[in-house]
Formats: structure tokens, C-alpha cells, sequence
């Protein structure tokens, strides 16, 4: 999502596109892929809580993603319309897959270890990633050393490489990690209906419960504001000017900090609270955006890379954790399906406001500037939310 696909997406499904238009044609690929797991989530969710089945949803979410993923492999040049189908339907498989790895936080931990434990998964899950990146990396650099003709197939063989490498790593949850009973031992035509009945009382309950229902708003703005710089910041690089080996160096960099900076982020939640953690992420990003606007040089580029990487992985692990303490456990899907919904709900907005602002007003500086108001609002919800650990 944020390394090779908007690269290869710009260059080799886009070539000769203006570059407004193609980080416009990526900012629709993201925003639909997220309003559809916007409508799903919260359903998904509850009916998984009622009849036991998260790790089934999950199973099938993952595998969405890992065939559609392995599938960019076939996607010919200048097929850009293919090969943001698969990319949409490659997100939904991933997002929709964390509804149900994220509610399983709440099987695994206890309320006081979630913080270090959810800190942890996002830590490992930055060293896996920059490994495969590393190696795809090295793939492209020393093509004919793999058998590639150049660096383009190196490229198309990456997402395969990830289909493999996602598929390898879902065999031990799916496995050993416990599935917590259903409320329900009824049929799955039974088990969906009282996913919908569910649903549809948490949302007539959700504002009465407002310490979570203050936090979900808050979460909706500021997560907005991390994942549309996570999706666009290599299109952005690129329509500064920059040059693709070194925005991939970027990421690298972004993937090794953004490892042990999770776990330093573990343990400050646990010594100053989550909401505190939380904070100071948000401050740090408003500094990142309103830099940006006025970044002209690659090494400018490499410095924010680290704040960022020193920042993503702790907001991603203690907003999880704080949320898995405001909710009931027996409804973590159906919670964590409003949350993910959340969550995806804004990257709706998000990429779209980069991309407009970008094209009406010919500088992609001030649509990534754009991004510095919903940290702000984020930022100003979250100071009423109360942490329960605290």
C-alpha cells in the first residue's frame, strides 16, 4: 500500500499521466476501497461476535487479499483501471481481516497488558514488513541476480512475494490462537440475523456510552490524518520531484525506526497512559504536515520519514489499546467493527482532499497541508476522553 503499488501505479500503470491525475486516480482507488469497508465492518463484526466466527472472517478477509494481491503480478502496463480493482479489493481483504485480528486483542491480554502487547504486534509487524520490503528492494536494485529481466518485473514479482509472505505468517493465529465462544448456537441464517438485531441496538446505545462514543470521533479525525500521509506520501515525493529509489529508502527507514519506536510507545503507555501517548503523536504530526508544505530537499524528505516512523506505530497500538478498555468484551467484534469502520471512514476523506486540493490549486504542498486540520479537531476531541487505566 504505501511502498511499491504507488510507485508502480504512477510509472508503469500511468505512464505519460499528468501527475495530478494519477495521485487523483489513487486517491478514488483508496477512498472506495475504504467506504466499502466502511459499510461492512460493523455488520462483519457483529455477526462474528454472535456466532464465533472471527477467525473465520478472518481466514476469508486474508485470503480476498492475498490472491488479489499475488494477482497484481498479471496486471499489464498502462491497465491502471485492473489494477486498482485488485488494489481496492487487496485493501478490503486487509482491513477487513484487522476487524477481527484487532478484536482478538481482547482474548490474548489483559486490560493492564494491552498497551505493551498491542505496541508489540504493531513493533513486529514494521520488522516483518521492512524485511520483505528490504528484500523486494534488493530485488529491483539486482534484477538478472533473480532471473528478472529488469526492475519492472522485479516489481511485479514483489506482490506475489507478499501474497506468499502474508499467506506463511496467518497459519499461527489462524491455528493457536483461541476463538472465543458465540452468544449464539443457532444456524448461520439465524447468526446473521442477530448480528443485524446487535447492530442495530449498539447504534441506538453507542451515544450513551460516551467515553467510547468521544474517542470514535477523535479516532476518526486524527487516524484520517496518519493513514492518508501513509498512502500518499510516496505519490507526494514523487510529484516533488523526487527520485523513487530514494522515497523507497524513505519507507525503509520508516519500517526499521517505526520497530523499536512501537515499543518504547508500549511501555509509555503504560507509564504515562495511552491518552498521553496519543497526544503527543498528534502534536508531532501537525509539525510533519506543516513542514512538508515548505520541504524542498530529499534529506528534508529523510528527517520526516524518522519523526514519522518515531510516531506511527505507538498512535496505531495505544489508539487500539485505549479503545479495547471502553468497550464491552463479549461485543469486541461489533466494537472493533465501528472502530476499523471509523478508521477507513476517514482514509475516505483523506486521500480525496489531498488529490482535490492538489488539483485545484496545482500544489501538491497545500493537499498534504490540508491534513494538518483533522489532527487539529482530533486532537481537541480526544482531551475529553477519559482513560479508565488511568
Amino acid at each position: 500500500m504505501a511502498g511499491f503499488f504507488p510507485l508502480f501505479f504512477k510509472q508503469y500503470w500511468n505512464a505519460g499521466v499528468p501527475a495530478t491525475e494519477s495521485t487523483l486516480r489513487l486517491g478514488i482507488a483508496n477512498s472506495a476501497a475504504s467506504l466499502i469497508v466502511v459499510l461492512l465492518a460493523p455488520v462483519i463484526g457483529a455477526i462474528a461476535d454472535q456466532g464465533g466466527l472471527r477467525k473465520r472472517f478472518l481466514g476469508a478477509f486474508a485470503s480476498l487479499g492475498i490472491l488479489t494481491t499475488g494477482a497484481l503480478l498479471l496486471v499489464s502496463q498502462d491497465s491502471w483501471v485492473l489494477a486498482a480493482a485488485l488494489y481496492v479489493l487487496g485493501i478490503i481483504g486487509f482491513s477487513g481481516g484487522n476487524v477481527f485480528y484487532d478484536a482478538l486483542l481482547m482474548v490474548v491480554a489483559e486490560p493492564e497488558k494491552r498497551d505493551r502487547v498491542s505496541a508489540l504486534g504493531f513493533a513486529l509487524g514494521y520488522l516483518g514488513g521492512g524485511l520483505l520490503f528490504a528484500a523486494n528492494v534488493y530485488m529491483t536494485l539486482n534484477p538478472q541476480m533473480f532471473g528478472f529481466d529488469d526492475a519492472g518485473e522485479a516489481v511485479r514479482y514483489s506482490f506475489l512475494s507478499v501474497a506468499v509472505w502474508w499467506a506463511i505468517f496467518s497459519v499461527p493465529l489462524l491455528i493457536a490462537v483461541p476463538e472465543p465462544r458465540g452468544r449464539s448456537k443457532a444456524g448461520f441464517t439465524e447468526v446473521v440475523r442477530g448480528g443485524f438485531t446487535q447492530l442495530a441496538a449498539t447504534l441506538r446505545h453507542l451515544r450513551s456510552v460516551r467515553n467510547a462514543f468521544r474517542f470514535l470521533l477523535a479516532y476518526w479525525l486524527y487516524i484520517d490524518g496518519v493513514d492518508t500521509i501513509v498512502r500518499m506520501a510516496v505519490d507526494y515525493g514523487l510529484a516533488l520531484g523526487f527520485d523513487s529509489n530514494s522515497l523507497i529508502v524513505a519507507l525503509l527507514i520508516v519500517q526499521f525506526v517505526g520497530f523499536p519506536a512501537a515499543i518504547v510507545f508500549g511501555r509509555l503507555g503504560e507509564r504515562m497512559g495511552a491518552k498521553a501517548g496519543i497526544q503527543i503523536a498528534i502534536v508531532v504530526y501537525l509539525v510533519v504536515t506543516v513542514y512538508a508544505k515548505y520541504m524542498d530537499t530529499i534529506t528534508e524528505f529523510y528527517g520526516l520519514a524518522v519523526i514519522i516512523a518515531l510516531v506511527q506505530g505507538g498512535i496505531q497500538a495505544l489508539s487500539r489499546s485505549l479503545y479495547s478498555r471502553l468497550i464491552p468484551k463479549e461485543r469486541s467484534g461489533e466494537f472493533f467493527g465501528f472502530y476499523n469502520m471509523l478508521g477507513k471512514f476517514a482514509a475516505v476523506i483523506g486521500p480525496l482532499l489531498v488529490g482535490w486540493v492538489g488539483v485545484l490549486t496545482g500544489d501538491p504542498s497545500l493537499g498534504i497541508l490540508s491534513v494538518a486540520v483533522l489532527f487539529i479537531l482530533g486532537g481537541w476531541l480526544l482531551r475529553g476522553v477519559e482513560d479508565p487505566a488511568r
